[in-house]
């Protein structure tokens, strides 16, 4: 990554309020999905935290995750212009999390459909990861 883009991305108000969560947009900048992982109990978890959901451990650590997962539920919002497709991804990690899918027609969306993670620049600067749905092939 390059100095410009990267004090680009370290600008951002978002990445700046949260300078825990540098590693995570490093990672989006390069088009790569981090999860934090626990070192003493090994469960991934979503939301980034500094101690681990699952045994309270502070030991917890940046892993990279595979970006692939399927849509666990979603919801369309038709009123919004343009209209767009929130959903919960639960990842191949375990960890679910919410996110927009994107780049996919809206009748491919279903329970249990195939995605993976794509990245797109925000307004504010940042690259943050969304999700198409994929063939099982992909």
């Amino acid at each position: 990554m390059s100095d410009t883009r990267l004090q680009d991305h370290l600008t951002d108000p978002f990445a700046k309020a949260y300078p825990e969560t540098r590693e995570f947009w490093e990672a989006a900048e390069r088009d790569e999905l981090l999860l934090k992982s626990c070192e003493d109990c090994h469960q991934p978890h979503w939301y980034p935290r500094v101690v681990c959901p699952h045994c309270g451990s502070p030991a917890t650590i940046w892993v990279k995750a595979s970006g692939r997962g399927t849509v666990y539920s979603y919801s369309r919002v038709e009123r919004a212009d343009p209209p767009y497709t929130l959903a919960y991804v639960r990842l191949e990690e375990g960890p679910t999390l919410i996110t927009n899918i994107i780049d996919s027609d809206w009748p491919s969306v279903r329970i249990d459909a195939s995605v993976q993670a794509v990245f797109r620049r925000t307004q504010e600067g940042r690259k943050m990861p969304f999700f198409k749905v994929v063939d099982r092939a992909d």
